[in-house]
């Protein structure tokens, strides 16, 4: 058993390994673009199938966004697969031929993360939390594995994880030309290494999935974090966000109302549920099925999301 494990975790290892050092992919100009969404001046979206990765949609489950200064362009979130990250690539040629001088990672989830590589070329600074690397290193080669099974080797191809070089610890702003964007990281919520990005000249706010719409929450990090950073993110004003799955661009604070829900009532039946001596299999069970109509994919993610909210507050 032991010598199986060490090997498991041998194979993990040189299976990143590989993957990080892959030589930079030459971006790929005959990918079909997307449709994407000016959702208020020089702010683009990607909206994301609501739906698990698949051959049919390489992995773009998630909300990916470009934003186009005055001398540059910048990545927020870049698809679940290369070709996915080729085809926002295609989108971003569409509509701007500035150069791509950022890429912006909001947290280490793999629809999020893999279509990375399609802007190697571009030389582009990519960016993320301060927790992220140690994430990638973490969890990469499992997300690697999945992600050849779910979207087909066409669309893998050339897929890889892209560690940030700059790394954010609190909040720095960058500037792409008379367009400054305030880039936060904050503590464990979603998961440990979420970030958000502020474009200044327009009030949008990209909050990565710290907000979901439709597609139920994954919790991945820390439940009461994550309730206290929506209570953090209610009191500053936004002309819009965009969340990391749902539409181009949602009302705020009003964006917050459904996701806070769902996060309370998940908090206050898995306490319920240990405050009646239930098993972690009977609370993911019966844990917030209250909001099972509310949301898409809810028998996907809900038992896990009880599952983990379980292992943290059996602990108060």
């Amino acid at each position: 058993m032991k010598r199986a494990l060490l090997s498991g975790i041998l194979t993990a290892q040189i299976f990143l390994a590989v993957a990080l050092a892959q030589p930079a992919q030459a971006p790929v100009e005959a990918a079909r673009p997307f449709v994407a969404e000016q959702t208020a001046p020089g702010v683009y979206v990607v909206v994301g199938e609501t739906a698990l990765s698949t051959i049919q949609n390489a992995g773009q489950i998630s909300n990916s966004i470009f934003l186009i200064g005055k001398e540059a362009i910048a990545v927020v979130d870049t698809g679940g697969s290369a070709l996915a990250g080729q085809r926002l690539r295609a989108t971003i040629r569409a509509n701007s031929d500035l150069p791509i001088r950022y890429v912006i990672l909001t947290h280490d989830h793999p629809d999020h993360i893999l279509g990375a590589a399609a802007f190697l070329g571009d030389n582009a600074v990519f960016i993320g939390h301060r927790n992220l690397p140690e994430a990638l290193q973490s969890h990469g080669a499992d997300f690697l594995r999945r992600a050849r099974e779910d979207v087909g080797a066409a669309a893998f191809d050339g897929t890889r994880v892209v560690v940030p070089t700059l790394l954010v610890d609190s909040t720095q702003v960058i500037d792409i030309g008379d367009r400054p964007l305030k880039l936060e990281a904050w503590p464990v919520a979603h998961t440990n290494c979420d970030l958000t990005v502020l474009d200044e000249k327009t009030g949008t706010w990209l909050l990565g999935d710290l907000i979901f719409s439709s597609h139920v929450p994954a919790l991945d990090g820390n439940l009461n974090g994550w309730i206290a950073t929506l209570e953090r993110l209610k009191a500053r004003p936004a002309a819009r966000i965009v969340p990391g799955h749902g539409p181009a661009a949602m009302a705020w604070p009003d964006a917050a109302a459904p996701i806070e829900t769902y996060l309370r009532v998940l908090r206050d039946d898995v306490r319920a549920s240990l405050r009646a001596g239930e098993t972690i299999r009977e609370t993911a069970a019966k844990a917030a099925q209250s909001e099972r109509g509310k949301w898409e994919l809810f028998d996907d993610f809900n038992a896990r999301n009880a599952t983990a909210a379980y292992h943290e507050l059996e602990w108060e």
